[in-house]
């Protein structure tokens, strides 16, 4: 045979070969595209259509049968299951691989290598499954590399949430960035929780290194049937890797990764050590994450305190959250517990008769709301941590704070606000604000923002940070200076009309409140009645700007440009909040020394370690002996019978209390600020928008308030003390039945205006005052 009849011998054959190749794959092509059709069609709707699948798979893992028998029956029919599954796939790799053009490839290969001697196709096979072994061995190399290692896993610190609670350990509120988590020890765990665990999602776990290969197969096939759904057979360990150390996309190269990084993990942890990471960080749904949340958002209670059923019902979840929610769908939720019981029981974790209790057991689940308390209180503790800790820290180092606050006496504070608020609304009053302190320690006791934190109108707003205006309750910071400049209680002011020519400005005539002059009294019944004309002198006489170096001192914090202040800031024209406004209060109560307000008791990390400690800065301030006559002045109610009245809201019968009232012009605040030795109390009444109250000053709007908390506190709480006596103050009966304080060295100098002064006889200071 020549060699052109050669070559078109090969041609013609090599056609042939083609065109029955392209005939069978075609075949192929509709055999297998008709078995699709068919198992869509009439296969898959008759067995999960009519439950032909689940009441075969029900019977043969019933009870009715013999244990044995039934574990054989349980194993014949996965394999029956996985059978035809294994065929469709088979056929579909290999079709898949015909149409990617691999075969074609062999084949021409095979048809040319016809041609040469079989030596050299022996050759040629060697070489190329050794290139192949080589391109193996590369890509193994290269793709274990890029593997993260497990030991990070435990070695990460994973983002936990921070925990903010009262003093007396109720939870108030938890930061978190997107996963709310709380890390727990498998040891403190209940055995339920584990058990319920393992026995729906890896009922191998003690047995496998990572991998459960027939278990596991069954498993993906099982549930590959029961939803139509390609679905994972991935054991506890698979799970954990994937979920800390990989992308969520579904690949073969991710699920390669999974499985290598399985067994690698289980090389390196105990199944204990395994257990708790997993525990510590599958969803739970939401953004509750690890078992501690879970239990907490669900059932509202440690984990460690779980029931058979609850726990049940939160290893149920982990599957499909959203879909086992007991907050969306309850009856799936509880067919969910069940199913978990049941297998509990089949793996020996439980009896028959503590399966059957558990699922007739009604579980209440508590609604999900927003877990916040004291809310303001919580978001002006959140500011202070960000401060000294960051965002994102605070977020994610689950600490444990421990606040100030008084959780009992937030809610009667918050109580006794939304009462009188409600009472006062035909006043045009909408919202107001209270803080309680230990003026000892700075200790925020309650700190109630507004009337309702979830309001749209007023809502968020934390009107006792807010800047307004103090009235006369700045009128005790003016008087204590003027102690502190030689001016006694006893130093006479003429209560009488003044007009102040101001260079570049208009006049101002100050003018009391009830409209009316008192001629010369002493300093104690100028401030016990809040008198306007005798304050306005008293600064005119020691300087605005002295006065507003000396109340920064005291506390007020919000006085940056004093150029702008005049002659009525005696009378509450610079700005304050609640809280510095009740701090300056507390420098009376505390013997003149000056505490900053403080939110944190301590703080611990994740680990239980105590990171920080209360802490109080004290800072002298104010003589001692200036604080306790102040402090005697604002609590004598007899001093300031003629502007109050004898049944003042002011005065609580029983008890020595000091307080002050102060009210804006046009009633746009209306403020009670009064304190004992252990608590000081502040209270502001208005309107978020500075509109008018209508007729409403703070002893007829505010000072209840004041003095339904103070007498609560006083009564249940223990807040009552009296401001004990130093030894530079001394007192001289200048009243009937009531002594007038001096500090030493002022008494003698001075005295009582109404036995040691003759008529008409003024004091060096009373002539500076007067002669204005």
């Amino acid at each position: 045979m020549s060699t052109q009849t050669a070559i078109s011998f090969h041609v013609v054959y090599n056609w042939i070969v083609n065109t029955i190749y392209f005939f069978i794959y075609f075949c192929a092509l509709f055999v297998v595209s008709l078995g699709e059709v068919l198992y869509k069609s009439i296969l898959y709707p008759y067995l999960f259509t009519k439950n032909t699948f689940f009441t075969a798979y029900s019977f043969i893992t019933s009870e009715k049968l013999p244990k044995n028998f039934k574990k054989i029956t349980q194993t014949i029919w996965k394999i029956l299951t996985l059978i035809p599954i294994l065929v469709k796939n088979a056929f579909i790799f290999f079709f898949k691989l015909i149409e990617s053009g691999v075969f074609w490839f062999l084949f021409v290969g095979i048809s040319i290598f016809r041609f040469f001697k079989s030596i050299y196709f022996r050759y040629f096979i060697y070489g190329f499954v050794f290139c192949l072994l080589v391109i193996f061995v590369q890509k193994s190399y290269i793709f274990i590399s890029d593997l993260p290692s497990p030991r990070s896993i435990g070695e990460v610190n994973f983002a936990q949430s921070t925990h903010l609670y009262d003093r007396n350990g109720r939870l108030l509120y938890e930061i978190f960035r997107e996963f709310n988590r709380t890390k727990v020890e498998v040891r403190d765990l209940p055995d339920t929780i584990v058990h319920a665990t393992i026995a729906i999602e890896d009922e191998h776990f003690y047995n496998h290194k990572g991998i459960s290969f027939f278990g596991g197969i069954l498993r993906a096939v099982k549930d590959t049937l029961a939803t139509s759904e390609l679905q994972g057979g991935s054991t506890i360990t698979q799970q954990l890797v994937k979920t800390a150390l990989l992308t969520p996309e579904r690949t073969v190269e991710r699920k390669l990764k999974e499985m290598v990084l399985a067994l690698w993990t289980e090389q390196i942890y105990s199944k204990d050590q395994i257990m708790e990471m997993y525990l510590n960080q599958v969803a739970y749904g939401g953004s509750a994450y690890g078992v501690e949340e879970a239990s907490k958002v669900y059932f509202n209670k440690k984990a460690q305190n779980l029931t058979l059923s609850e726990a049940a019902l939160l290893a149920g979840l982990t599957r499909a959250p959203s879909v086992y929610s007991p907050f969306i769908n309850p009856d799936l939720s509880e067919k969910r517990r069940n199913q978990v019981l049941s297998q509990m029981y089949v793996n020996g974790f439980i009896t028959k008769q503590e399966r059957d209790v558990a699922q007739k057991e009604v579980l209440n689940i508590q609604p999900p709301t927003t877990n916040i308390r004291a809310p303001h209180f919580v978001m002006y503790t959140r500011t202070h941590l960000e401060q000294d800790y960051g965002s994102k820290q605070l977020e994610e180092a689950g600490f444990h704070v421990t606040t100030s606050l008084d959780l009992v006496i937030q809610d009667k504070a918050q109580e006794i606000l939304q009462e009188e608020i409600q009472r006062l609304k035909s006043r045009n009053i909408s919202n107001g604000g209270i803080i309680v302190l230990r003026p000892d320690t700075g200790e925020i006791l309650a700190m109630v923002g507004s009337v309702d934190y979830f309001s749209e109108k007023y809502g968020a707003f934390n009107v006792t940070t807010a800047l307004r205006q103090p009235g006369s309750t700045l009128k005790p910071v003016l008087y204590s200076m003027a102690l502190t400049r030689g001016f006694t209680a006893a130093t006479r002011i003429d209560d009488s009309p003044i007009i102040f020519h101001i260079p570049g400005s208009e006049s101002y005539q100050p003018v009391n409140y009830d409209r009316k002059f008192h001629g010369r009294i002493p300093i104690r019944q100028a401030l016990a009645n809040s008198y306007n004309i005798p304050a306005v002198k008293v600064l005119n006489t020691l300087g605005v700007q002295a006065f507003v170096d000396f109340a920064k001192n005291m506390g007020i914090n919000t006085w940056e440009d004093s150029s702008r202040f005049g002659l009525s800031l005696s009378l509450g024209g610079g700005e304050v909040t609640l809280l510095d406004l009740t701090r300056v209060f507390g420098v009376f109560a505390n013997g003149g020394y000056r505490i900053e307000p403080n939110p944190i008791e301590s703080i611990t990390d994740s680990r239980e370690r105590k990171i920080q400690e209360l802490y109080s800065t004290k800072t002298k301030v104010l003589d001692e002996g200036v604080s306790y006559i102040i402090s005697d002045i604002l609590a004598d109610n007899n001093a300031r019978l003629p502007a109050f009245g004898p049944t003042n809201s002011l005065n609580i019968l029983g008890y020595t209390v000091s307080a002050k009232t102060g009210t804006t012009n046009d009633y746009r605040d209306a403020w009670t600020i009064g304190y004992t030795s252990k608590v000081v109390v502040g209270v502001w009444v208005g309107n978020n928008d500075s509109s008018s109250m209508n007729n409403s000053p703070g002893s007829l709007v505010a000072a209840p308030i004041f003095k339904r908390l103070m007498t609560y506190l006083l009564e249940e709480h223990d807040m009552a003390g009296e401001i004990p006596k130093p030894s530079n103050v001394i007192g001289k009966p200048c009243y009937a039945g009531k002594a007038e304080y001096f500090l030493k060295g002022t008494d003698s100098r001075i005295g009582c205006y109404d036995t040691i002064l003759k008529p008409g006889t003024p004091t060096p200071k009373e002539e500076a005052l007067n002669s204005q």
